[in-house]
């Protein structure tokens, strides 16, 4: 039988038991991660209670951040989100004053979103929270486990690509 160096030749399925390692992988990590996720938000709620922000929210606010001016329309799409959630969402960050809406110079009709220097500030207070608190369990962690934490981040962050991907 030859010999196959990667997966993108095999022209077989792979055997049952790699299939069920994976779908075991999958569901221990998707548990992990939403622990992680539970923990997080409720720990950084009780160190910070000033930390209202809901977590669409700051999505919307990193989003924006990352790439201004854009539009409803540009937001929901890099969301994956319904115009009128992104909208009612938009609404409620423009009240806190988070966010402001500013017309196009090419398009009056066309209103494009910018994160507004409180937003930012909001977003660069939230991004320190949850360092510290991070941080804080990292530093509980044996060597090993920290290690072995600090070692999978690439991986997860290729995880990421490959999520929003498709």
């Amino acid at each position: 039988m030859p010999e196959r160096t990667s997966e993108a030749t095999l022209d077989v399925a792979p055997p049952a038991e790699l299939e069920d390692t994976t779908a075991g992988d999958a569901r221990t990590l998707t548990e992990v991660v939403t622990r992680l996720r539970r923990a997080l938000r409720t720990s950084i709620r009780s160190d910070w209670p000033w930390e209202s922000l809901p977590m669409a929210q700051v999505e919307l606010l990193q989003t924006l951040a990352e790439r201004p001016p854009m539009r409803v329309g540009e937001l929901a799409a890099a969301l994956r989100l319904a115009p009128n959630t992104v909208s009612g969402l938009i609404s409620q960050l423009m009240e806190s004053g988070l966010v402001a809406r500013n017309g196009d110079p090419a398009d009056r009709r066309v209103a494009r979103l910018t994160v507004t220097e409180a937003g930012h500030d909001k977003l660069a207070a939230w991004q320190r929270g949850h360092e510290q608190r991070i941080g804080s369990a990292l530093d509980r962690l044996g060597a090993r486990e920290r290690a072995a934490v600090v070692r999978a981040l690439p991986a997860l962050d290729r995880l990421v690509d490959h999520l929003l991907d498709g």
